[in-house]
C-alpha cells in the first residue's frame, strides 16, 4: 500500500492534533515541518520524530518529495500558502477557516482545481460521536419540521492568549471570535439544517484589546423556514463553559452541549429509534475544545488521497461557512440584514 507524505506548516497550537493523528494511522507520515520560529520547529521534529525541519516552508515544498501539504498557520496566510502547494502540485490541508476571506478561499480553490489536487479543509467537530449521531436523526427526518436552533460558544481567552502571538485578534490574519473559535459552530449549524438565507448580527468588543470581536450574537434565516442565533464570546469567567447547539422540531428536542458539543445533555423523539441506546455511549471528555474528530478526519484524508473513498470536507464545504461569517461581518458592520 501506498503511504502518504505530508509536510506540516505551523508547529504552534493546533499542530499536535495533526501530528498525533497521523501517528495513530501509522502508515502514513510527517517526514518535514516548517515554521518561522526555529525552535518551535525543531522541537516539533524531535517531538514527533520528523526527520527534517525548515524555517522557509517554500524550501521545504521544493526540497522535499511530498505528496500533501498541512497548513496549520495564522488563518490568513492558508490560501497563499496552499496555491504555492497546489503549483508543485501537492494535495492540501488546511486548518479552518481555510482563509479569511471568500474571494481568497476561492482563489485557493481555484488553483487546487488548475492543479488537479484535492483540498481538505479540517472541520473535525463533524465527526464527534455527538455530532454523528444528531446528524443521524436530522437524516432519519426524526425532528420532522425544525423550527428553531441555537449554538452557544461560551469560552475564555484571556489578554495573554492574545499577546502571546502577534496575529491573535488581527482581522487579516485571524479574524474575531466568529472567524476562529466559533467557526466550527457555524459550520456545524449549516451542515445540520442547511442553506443560510439571509443573517443579522451585532458584534463588539468589550473585554480584550484587539481589532475584532471577542463577543456576538447573530440572527440565521434558513432556506427551509428555520430560524437559528448563534452567540459567542470569549469572555467567559472564569474558563470555557459552554459549546453547544439545540435543535426544537415538531417531534423532537435535543441539545449536545458541553465544553465542545461532547455531551448530549437532551435527546427526547416522540417516536423511539434504536439510536436513542446510543447517548451514554457517544458522550466524552475531550482534553480540550478542539475534541477527538481529527484522526476520523484524516481517515477520511488518507483513504480519499488513495482513491478509495471521497473527501468529507472539500474547499466547496469549507467555503459555506466562510461565506455566513463573512455575512456576519457585514450585518455587523452596516446594521442591515445581508442576505446570502
Amino acid at each position: 500500500m501506498k503511504k502518504i507524505k505530508f509536510g506540516l506548516i505551523g508547529c504552534g497550537r493546533i499542530s499536535s492534533k495533526h501530528f498525533d493523528s497521523i501517528k495513530q494511522i501509522g502508515e502514513d507520515e510527517i517526514v518535514a515541518c516548517a515554521d518561522i520560529i526555529e525552535s518551535r520547529a525543531k522541537d516539533s521534529a524531535e517531538k514527533y520524530e520528523v526527520k527534517k525541519y525548515y524555517t522557509d516552508y517554500l524550501e521545504m515544498l521544493d526540497k522535499e518529495k511530498l505528496d500533501a501539504v498541512i497548513i496549520a498557520t495564522p488563518s490568513g496566510l492558508h490560501p497563499e500558502m496552499g496555491i504555492e502547494s497546489a503549483k508543485r502540485k501537492l494535495h492540501v490541508v488546511s486548518e479552518k477557516p481555510m482563509a479569511t476571506t471568500v474571494k481568497d478561499a476561492d482563489k485557493l480553490i481555484e488553483a487546487c482545481e488548475n492543479n488537479n489536487v484535492k483540498l481538505f479543509v479540517v472541520k473535525q467537530n463533524r465527526l464527534n460521536t455527538t455530532m454523528q449521531l444528531l446528524k443521524k436523526a436530522i437524516d432519519k427526518n426524526r425532528f420532522g419540521k425544525i423550527f428553531l436552533v441555537q449554538s452557544n460558544v461560551f469560552w475564555q481567552r484571556p489578554q495573554s492568549y492574545y499577546d502571546q502571538a502577534d496575529w491573535r485578534g488581527k482581522q487579516k490574519l485571524d479574524g474575531g471570535a466568529f472567524m476562529n473559535q466559533a467557526s466550527h459552530y457555524v459550520d456545524a449549524i449549516q451542515w445540520l439544517i442547511g442553506p443560510v438565507e439571509s443573517v443579522m448580527a451585532e458584534t463588539a468588543i468589550l473585554g480584550r484589546k484587539i481589532e475584532t470581536e471577542d463577543t456576538g450574537s447573530v440572527i440565521l434565516k434558513f432556506e427551509n423556514g428555520a430560524i437559528g442565533t448563534i452567540n459567542t464570546t470569549m469572555l467567559t469567567y472564569p474558563h470555557n463553559f459552554e459549546g453547544s447547539i439545540t435543535i426544537l422540531g415538531e417531534n423532537g428536542t435535543v441539545k449536545v452541549g458541553g465544553v465542545a458539543v461532547n455531551k448530549i445533555e437532551k435527546w427526547d423523539f416522540k417516536e423511539y429509534d434504536d439510536d436513542d441506546r446510543l447517548i451514554e455511549q457517544s458522550n466524552y471528555q475531550p482534553p480540550n475544545v478542539y475534541g477527538f474528530g481529527h484522526l476520523p478526519y484524516y481517515k477520511n484524508v488518507v483513504s480519499t488521497l488513495l482513491g478509495e473513498t471521497s473527501a468529507n470536507t472539500d474547499g466547496q464545504e469549507g467555503r459555506k461557512s466562510l461565506e455566513i461569517i463573512e455575512a456576519i461581518y457585514k450585518s455587523a458592520r452596516t446594521g442591515k440584514k445581508v442576505i446570502l
